[in-house]
């Protein structure tokens, strides 16, 4: 005998089905509601006219359309102390609603693991939106300095400007320790334009710390053509840039001679996987996190945003902000004598 279906099983589940379907639509309704007539600020950690202020502002000219409810995107900077001022602010003072989120080097997550300044923020707590690009950091110098190759830093010295607890700082301060390069720091330099004009005007013969995708537009006049100032000594990747591994540049990794050498450069060079991280206060209520990430990741796939790209020859490989922060949860359970050499290395400026 055939038996009869339960009208009210069959009206319950029908019920349970459409309290599913509505709730995401509930939720995208909610956020669109709340940033509709409202403005996002990108608080850029560094100087205008740099790298990471570049990337922001070229995020900023698509991101509208990519998000409920549609807000206007501004762009401010706050720069300073490697981009740890905008951390504290974004953390502890910027509305916590999710109407401003914070650009910063990718050193700011790993300050309060391995660095010597003060912070008033936590990376275990922080909510990352993503990161705009995978970068490749490089150490550079004039082509008239005395040191024409990575090599001869073993012997000879190399003056480079850097900034207080930024990559120009940190990376020749880490490399100094782990492998016994020769860099002298002359730091005070709020940006990394304000180090190229340094370096333009000879007030230093280098840096290092630089992202190699930035650097090569910002400063597109340095490399490649025959009358080029510059050289790439170096490059401060796991596993190095395409075009630079192409043309046969090489990884400091390489110059690694131990295990526990290894060990420091991987824990340290980890930072660049996350190399423009936009984070949020950890009170920014988790479906507008959600949209936001949802929203950051189709911007940096946004055929418009990638012509605009391909035009300023920047390059595009972003990171998830579920991705950033694995990898960051990941560093700080680092070996503890890995840690503390490279956090020695640190206080060595």
């Amino acid at each position: 005998m055939r038996m009869r279906k339960s009208t009210g099983a069959l009206g319950a589940g029908a019920l349970i089905a459409s309290l599913f379907n509505a709730a995401p639509a509930s939720a995208q309704e909610s956020v669109a509601s709340f940033y509709k007539g409202k403005n996002i600020t990108l608080l850029v950690g560094s100087t205008p006219g740099g790298g990471y202020d570049t990337y922001a502002r070229m995020l900023q000219r698509h991101m509208s359309r990519h998000m409920p409810g549609n807000p206007g995107v501004i762009v401010s900077n706050m720069p300073g102390a490697g981009s740890n001022i905008a951390a504290n602010y974004i953390y502890n003072v910027a509305p916590k609603d999710g109407t401003s989120i914070g650009a910063l080097y990718g050193g700011a997550p790993l300050e309060p693991l391995i660095g010597q300044t003060p912070v008033q923020h936590d990376p275990a707590k922080t909510q990352y939106i993503g990161s705009a690009n995978n970068d490749v950091y490089v150490c550079v110098a004039r082509k008239d300095a005395s040191v024409a190759s990575f090599e001869e830093l073993f012997q000879k010295e190399l003056l480079v400007g850097a900034g207080t607890a930024s990559s120009t700082s940190d990376f020749p301060a880490v490399l100094n320790a782990a492998l016994g390069t020769k860099f002298k720091l002359v730091l005070g330099y709020p940006g990394s334009r304000e180090i190229a004009l340094a370096v333009d005007k000879k007030e230093v013969w280098g840096a290092c710390g630089f992202a190699w995708p930035s650097v090569a537009v910002t400063n597109s006049g340095w490399f490649g053509a025959p009358d080029s100032s510059m050289r790439v000594l170096a490059q401060t990747h796991a596993q190095g840039h395409a075009e630079l591994n192409k043309l046969g540049v090489p990884n400091a990794m390489s110059f690694a001679k131990t295990e526990e050498q290894r060990a420091m450069l991987e824990l340290f060079f980890s930072q660049q996987v996350f190399g423009r991280p936009y984070v949020v206060s950890p009170d920014v209520p988790k479906e507008r996190v959600e949209a936001l990430r949802k929203a950051f990741m189709d911007t940096l796939k946004d055929p418009e945003l990638l012509a605009d790209a391909k035009k300023a020859n920047l390059e595009v490989d972003p990171v998830s902000g579920e991705e950033v922060a694995r990898l960051v949860a990941k560093v700080y359970a680092a070996p503890k004598n890995i840690v503390d050499k490279i956090k020695k290395a640190l206080s060595s400026y």
